[in-house]
């Protein structure tokens, strides 16, 4: 019989359980060395400031305010210059937490900006609906997308008291709305990883005085 012991490589079955870590350990790092520098840096978004008020007008309900920070990524930003439309999704949520079960949610809400570039006119066109916009540049375009004022996210009575009420928001690149070319790009290349985590929401007054 064959001692696995006796093996010329020594990192078989019966070799020492820290030797196969320790060089599974080199493996991974000497690929994430390999990695080019744009695949291993990851966009971010931060979330500057967010508010929740209660507004009368123009209807009555819940509106947020908010501010983000992020810069696009090169691949973005060369997608956008070539054409590609981009997607840019906002979301947010308004639950009570429930200490015997899991959250209630009141309020959910999507708010998407869809961007795009005419080589002919060499302007920017940040779409939100029915309603487009057009910029001449792209930083003017995204300063559009990084704040965010008087967007209604509920309506009228959908949280009469402040207990345990939590509000989150997040702003995220949708991927999912991508040429699938770039959509299966994506899932490789963290240029395209453009999002920030679930951030709390500062809950204003919920009546008007």
């Amino acid at each position: 019989m064959l001692n696995e012991t006796h093996r010329p490589d020594g990192v078989g079955n019966g070799a020492p359980l820290a030797r196969r870590l320790w060089l599974g350990g080199l493996l991974l790092a000497g690929l994430w060395l390999a990695l080019p520098q744009h695949a291993r840096a990851q966009p971010s978004v931060a979330v500057e400031s967010a508010e929740l008020e209660v507004r009368d007008e123009p209807e009555a309900g819940l509106y947020l305010n908010a501010q983000f920070t992020f810069e696009p990524s090169p691949a973005i930003e060369d997608a956008v210059r070539r054409g590609i439309p981009v997607y840019f999704a906002i979301d947010f949520e308004l639950v009570r937490s429930r200490w015997y079960w899991f959250d209630k949610k009141l309020a959910s809400a999507t708010l998407s900006y869809r961007l795009t570039y005419s080589p002919l006119t060499r302007q920017f066109r940040l779409s939100r609906g029915a309603l487009a916009q057009p910029f001449d540049t792209l930083d003017e375009a995204l300063a559009t997308v990084r704040n965010v004022r008087g967007w209604k996210v509920a309506g009228p009575g959908t949280a009469a008291s402040r207990e345990h009420l939590l509000a989150h928001v997040r702003l995220r690149l949708d991927t999912t709305m991508l040429p699938k070319p770039f959509q299966v790009d994506s899932l490789t290349n963290r240029d395209w990883a453009l999002a920030s985590d679930w951030q709390p929401v500062r809950i204003g007054p919920l009546s008007q005085r």
